[in-house]
């Protein structure tokens, strides 16, 4: 129960720092019943390639701060949909348009929604 509850933490600082820089459509997933790739996954978005790397480097740089450390990061050149994997917690970050593409609340629809934020 220990590691479930850092995964928490993780987790709620993530949403924390997005709702900061703005993100759009803030969701946090609970996975670990479903998956053993991660206990949660937190999914953003914003309206412009810019907003959604700013949103990258402010959650890579905070959580580092934090001491969550980050195994992975893929798309962040192209700023469209960014992968941030801390392990515990996988970040998506989208841009507007490739959210509504990939949809991945639809795919994880039988996930727990522990937040949402429709601002």
């Amino acid at each position: 129960m220990y590691l479930f509850s850092i995964s928490t933490e993780m987790a709620n600082r993530a949403v924390e720092l997005l709702k900061g820089k703005k993100a759009k459509d803030i969701r946090l997933l609970d996975i670990h019943e479903l998956t053993t790739i991660s206990d949660y996954f937190v999914i953003a978005s914003g309206s412009s390639i810019k907003q959604v790397q700013a949103m990258s480097d402010e959650l890579e740089e905070k959580m580092d701060l934090a001491g969550y450390k980050m195994h992975h990061k893929e798309g962040f050149r192209n700023g469209r949909w960014i992968l941030l994997d801390y392990g515990n917690i996988v970040v998506h970050l989208f841009h507007d348009e490739e959210r509504q593409f990939y949809n991945l609340e639809r795919l994880w629809v039988d996930a727990k929604w522990i937040f949402v934020d429709n601002e």
